[in-house]
């Protein structure tokens, strides 16, 4: 009885910290710290923006995620950065909110963008300047319209250019006349001067024309030829060359009768074959003419003048025989285009289409562009007149009578 006395009067130890740590519990209650979930997280943020608080972390006491984690005790606490770490902190560390003009440096690898603003200004900057932006101008495809046609082989038309381009040379004469003691430039003039007229009448196709010049400036450059038969050299080539392009070539009499018969037929047919042998019947050659159709068709739509005037020009160039030794085939084309073009008030006179197919720009084509223009303008005084005459008839546009490009020649 005495034990079971003893049991009862036992008095449990009060709990440490005694009464103090319940009144504190329930000082804490009263104020409001109770733990903090995610809703009531939510509804301090949400009751902090309300009043205009930006940048608000709540999360100052222990966060409980859930009641799980309260049954379990499992607290999370976030770090809390004193003052003075916060002071002592770098540059490094700190993430700076740049403005419009400034670049964001802290992020490597960062591409720059250009704004709306930014460009307008620099445009606004380039307009005050006197500098004139313009697009840049697109190259026109030329062949886009003979797609369909197999004859314009429109497949490797860039490629047959660009082989006529690069074997042009050889084919090219250089200066023979040095090695001709018995001729002179004079008379190579008056030689082809006469085959104009020639071709004219026999109604030849312009590629027969330009490769009998270039069939006998190569004999020319060669062989030595007498002052005699000089002429006969200049009727066998044309012989060859409608061979060659003509579908109905003239007879051999027919040039007979033309050269007043100062040679037979069978004078005529032994230089033919004299001339294939020195030429070891190489007659597939670039000429001007090649290269004249082609970049006629990149002037994109030229009218009749335009191709009469190119012609004009061109022809007068392949008479003048300081002019076939200066420049290649593919640049007295290019030059004749070009100066036509001036001569007709073509604007731009220029275009990146003729520069892309040319491959010629108009600092290249100066030089040669003023030789023509000379010769233009020399054109009506000269002794020489098939060109002149030829380009002076209406079928021909009369060509030869439009004022020569002056202001051209005078501002180079």
């Amino acid at each position: 009885m005495e034990e079971a006395r003893a049991r009862t009067a036992v008095v449990p130890p009060p709990p440490k910290g005694g009464d103090g740590l319940i009144n504190n519990r329930r000082v804490l209650q009263d104020i409001g710290n109770r733990p903090i979930t995610r809703s009531f997280r939510a509804q301090l943020i949400a009751k902090a923006q309300e009043k205009g608080v930006k940048n608000v972390n709540p999360v100052v006491l222990p966060v409980l995620e859930d009641k799980v984690a309260l049954n379990r005790k499992c607290v999370r606490t976030q770090k809390v950065v004193p003052k003075k770490e916060i002071e002592k902190q770098t540059p490094e560390d700190l993430v700076i909110i740049s403005s419009d003009e400034e670049e964001d440096k802290s992020v490597e690898g960062r591409k720059e963008v250009k704004t709306l603003t930014s460009i307008l200004t620099a445009r606004s900057k380039a307009m005050a300047l006197g500098v004139n932006i313009k697009p840049k101008e697109k190259i026109v495809e030329i062949d886009s319209a003979d797609v369909n046609d197999e004859l314009a082989v429109v497949e490797y038309i860039d490629d047959l250019y660009k082989f006529y381009k690069l074997t042009e040379d050889d084919s090219r004469v250089h200066d023979y006349m040095d090695s001709q003691p018995d001729i002179n430039t004079k008379m190579r003039s008056i030689l082809i001067d006469w085959l104009i007229d020639v071709h004219r009448k026999f109604e030849l196709m312009p590629e027969t024309f330009y490769l009998t010049v270039n069939i006998l400036d190569r004999y020319l450059s060669k062989k030595i030829v007498s002052r005699r038969e000089l002429q006969l050299v200049g009727i066998s080539s044309m012989v060859i060359a409608s061979k060659y392009e003509e579908i109905w070539a003239p007879q051999v009499n027919d040039f007979v009768c033309l050269s007043d018969y100062a040679y037979s037929a069978d004078q005529i047919l032994r230089m033919e074959k004299a001339i294939l042998g020195k030429l070891e019947w190489y007659l597939t050659v670039p000429t001007p003419y090649v290269f004249l159709s082609r970049y006629i068709k990149a002037s994109v739509s030229p009218d009749v003048e335009m191709k009469n005037m190119v012609f004009f020009l061109a022809e007068l160039g392949i008479l003048h025989y300081p002019t076939i030794i200066l420049y290649s085939p593919s640049m007295i084309s290019a030059a004749a285009v070009y100066t036509a073009r001036y001569t007709l008030n073509k604007i731009p006179v220029w275009t990146e289409t003729l520069k892309h197919h040319t491959g010629h720009s108009e600092e290249q084509l100066r030089d040669c562009a003023k030789l023509l223009v000379g010769l233009h303008s020399n054109s009506a005084e000269s002794k020489l007149q098939a060109v002149y005459r030829k380009f002076s008839r209406p079928e021909y546009g009369a060509v030869a009578l439009f004022v020569p490009a002056k202001s051209f020649h005078s501002s180079s």
